[in-house]
Parts: structure tokens; sequence; C-alpha cells
């Protein structure tokens, strides 16, 4: 793991469809439409998603915490 300053996860806000842009470490992995895509990102990056918090400060939510998923 890398010792950035920040968050290590940005969601940002929900698009037009509804799907919300995921960058973990500053580099893009993919488009989440809910928390099991988010966690998937985040098993995949080496976290082990039993352990991950999702008001864990290592992840900023942009536009709407974790339960903003669909474009209103």
């Amino acid at each position: 793991m890398t010792d950035l300053p920040g968050p290590r996860i940005v969601v940002h806000p929900p698009a037009a469809d509804g799907g919300r842009r995921v960058h973990t470490d500053a580099v893009p992995v993919g488009v989440a439409y809910g928390v099991a895509d988010l966690l998937e990102f985040l098993r995949r990056a080496g976290l082990d998603p039993d352990n991950v918090r999702l008001n864990d400060p290592m992840i900023k939510w942009r536009g709407g915490g974790p339960g903003v998923w669909g474009a209103d």
C-alpha cells in the first residue's frame, strides 16, 4: 500500500446513469453502481472488504455518501 496524504479511495458524484467513478490511489478503477461494486474495486486494490468501513477516512465521498447511488 502507498502512504499518500488524504484519502486512498475517492468515490465521485453519481453520473446521469447513476454510476459513480472510483479512484484508488489516484488511479481510475471503474464505475460503481452500488456498494458491492465499490467493495470489489477495493478487493482488487488489495484491501479486505470485510475490514473496510464505508465511513473510514480513507474513503472520500463526493456528491453524497454510501447511500447515494442513483441520479435523482
